[in-house]
């Protein structure tokens, strides 16, 4: 029997079906999954407490493969899983409708003027005139990161007639890689960042790149707050050297009360909800989980694994 450590909640979708090879013990509350991590060969330790997801991690003396919802994983102890010899499975893509919903959503938000639409009926007042003109139909978009999260973002804004352009590590036609999108960072109405958190992206928009883009053009984060030179982004807003920004995340989080961000009308902040602005997220992983206890049962490689050096 493999004994698989797991979070209580997710019982009524997986008990029935789990294989009879493996030994589930289910954790109610932190004290239960630190009490549980050193049996686990199979872990699944997300909680809403999410310090003590990583403690009990790193307690996992007997774990080989843990598995988590998360697709950012930049804050699991990711050296360690690689000394032990751990697989780590994520859940890179499984948030991607509801993201692309949300970049759709800003997108819309700016081009219409929407905030001073809601404004408005705050006021009791009746507008005579639209506030934003802009239509995605015929804008371009550049989308820094296609894979999961950002290939669905181009899928949905491609329905809109919006030219889509994504950036890739693996070249292919159409697509600029690493090296090629700041070249071209002026000929877009939309900068979309969805890359991994990582040291390469550790501040890759920064006044330069914002300098490069459109004054008109506009900018959204649904990566790491600090992908974007945060400084430099507010420099930029309140020069209007761009003309809006769509943050679901900032750095760090929560944001600080008195953060400038929060006060500049051309800057609209969704407090990282995107990803829970669904109800499927456990349903969805559980499935994945599930078909890769079969692989991980007939010894085949996983699906979903992060490359423990590169970090995603």
């Amino acid at each position: 029997m493999t004994v698989a450590v797991l979070n209580a909640m997710l019982r009524p979708m997986l008990e029935h079906r789990l294989p009879d090879w493996v030994e589930p013990r289910w954790f109610t509350s932190r004290e239960e999954l630190y009490d549980l991590a050193g049996v686990a060969e199979i872990g699944w330790f997300d909680t809403y407490d999410i310090p003590a997801t990583y403690e009990a991690t790193r307690r996992a003396g007997k774990l080989k493969w843990l598995n988590t919802l998360a697709a950012g994983v930049d804050p699991f102890p990711l050296d360690l899983l690689r000394e032990k010899g751990v697989t780590l499975t994520n859940g890179a893509g499984l948030n991607a409708i509801t993201i692309a919903e949300y970049a759709v959503m800003g997108m819309l938000t700016i081009a219409k003027g929407w905030r001073e639409v809601v404004r408005a009926q705050e006021r009791h007042e009746w507008l005579s005139d639209a506030p934003g003109k802009a239509e995605l139909c015929g804008s371009k978009a550049l989308i820094i990161g296609a894979g999961g999260i950002g290939s669905r973002i181009g899928v949905l804004l491609r329905g809109f007639g919006v030219e889509v352009t994504e950036v890739r590590r693996k070249p292919a036609p159409g697509v600029l890689t690493p090296d090629a999108w700041r070249a071209r960072l002026g000929e877009f109405d939309w900068v979309i960042i969805a890359v991994p958190s990582t040291p390469d992206t550790d501040k890759m928009i920064g006044a330069a790149e914002l300098a490069a883009m459109k004054s008109t053009a506009a900018v959204l984060n649904f990566a790491r707050g600090a992908v974007i030179d945060q400084e430099a982004l507010i420099a930029a807003l309140n020069e209007l050297q761009i003309a809006a920004a769509f943050l679901d995340v900032t750095d760090p989080e929560p944001l600080p009360p008195d953060n400038p961000l929060w006060s500049l009308d051309n800057c609209h902040i969704s407090m990282h909800l995107s990803g829970r602005s669904q109800t499927q997220l456990f349903a969805r992983n559980a499935e994945r989980f599930l078909a890769n206890l079969e692989r991980f049962g007939r010894g085949e490689e996983l699906e979903s694994v992060v490359d423990l050096a590169l970090g995603y």
